[in-house]
């Protein structure tokens, strides 16, 4: 079993991939739940849902989250009654945070509603939040401390960041499909997808069991990097490596991860660094990493799955 571990638009293209060569029984997905959060009376979580569209083939090909072909009359007709509007929620993909809603007031966890919206969208591999428990991503900023949805969305994220800490992650524990994976020893590798490391993987890794079984080494792991010559294929990692101090290049993100990850997929763009990600200790294959099709995220998702088995690059 192969665990990877993904969120935001790059996690999902390369879940994308996996999933076309990796059977159900072969691939669990863990994601992200830092990004959740309630909003007009309805819990939403981002990063969940564009790894289920983007696997349901119905996300939107221009920006990589939400539905294609959306409509927007509930937004419309929300900023003429003088309604928030700053975090724009799509008619069809309204449907999913109504319906996910109703189930969690109900009683049942993420985890199982979940299982049920992706079912119900055709996804036969399973799809997991990193923790059933509340965890939220807070980011401490030049303008103060933000929820996450506030800083990213709402302020686009301009403001300077100087630290991150993911509220509630000392009391979760793993998804509990998660953990008894974990229990049962039946994963076999890791592969850390191309999202952003702060926003995307720290809040997964936030979670004590899932954080030590990484760096128990049990089983190898694999990361596909999510900078490309200096700056990130989506979203805001660069401007948060500069801004965290951790450099501005594919080298700042290996450092991040330091010890947790022994091979490397980086950007043919970055081939010169690939030296002194092997003085680490590390194994580097070289391709090139931009998902622009499905068919680019199964060829990415094989490279990775072969420097994970040890037949890629040395």
């Amino acid at each position: 079993m192969i665990l990877a571990l993904a969120g935001g638009v790059g996690g999902a293209r390369l879940a994308q991939g996996l999933v076309r060569v990796l059977a159900p029984d072969e691939l669990t997905i863990v994601v992200n739940v830092g990004d959740d959060f309630e909003h007009l009376g309805l819990t939403v979580c981002p990063d969940l849902d564009t790894v289920m569209y983007t696997l349901a083939g119905v996300q939107n090909p221009a920006t990589g989250w939400g539905r294609a072909d959306e409509t927007w009359h509930f937004m419309q007709t929300l900023a003429r009654i003088g309604g928030e509007i700053w975090f724009r929620l799509g008619d069809h993909d309204l449907a999913v945070h109504v319906e996910r809603t109703r189930r969690l007031a109900s009683g049942e966890t993420l985890s199982t509603v979940t299982a049920a919206l992706c079912a119900s969208f055709g996804i036969r591999h399973p799809v997991l939040p990193a923790t059933d428990q509340r965890l939220r991503t807070r980011v401490t900023t030049d303008a103060g401390e933000l929820a996450f949805q506030d800083y990213f969305v709402r302020r686009r994220a301009e403001p300077a960041v100087r630290a991150l800490h993911y509220d509630g992650a000392d009391a979760a524990g793993p998804a509990p499909a998660l953990a008894a994976l974990i229990g049962t020893g039946r994963i076999t590798g890791i592969v850390v997808c191309p999202s952003n490391p702060w926003l995307s993987i720290d809040p997964i890794l936030a979670v004590a069991p899932i954080a030590a079984f990484v760096d128990s080494h049990a089983v190898p792991v694999v990361a596909v990097s999510p900078i490309v010559a200096g700056s990130a294929v989506k979203g805001p990692a660069a401007k948060i490596m500069r801004e965290l101090g951790a450099g501005d290049n594919a080298l700042g993100v290996v450092d991040h991860y330091a010890t947790r990850v022994g091979a490397w997929v980086i950007d043919r763009e970055d081939a010169a660094l690939g030296e002194a990600i092997r003085s680490r200790g590390c194994r580097v294959a070289v391709t090139d990493t931009i998902m622009s099709t499905a068919e680019r995220s199964r060829e990415l998702a094989a490279t990775a799955l072969a420097m994970l088995r040890g037949t890629g690059a040395p």
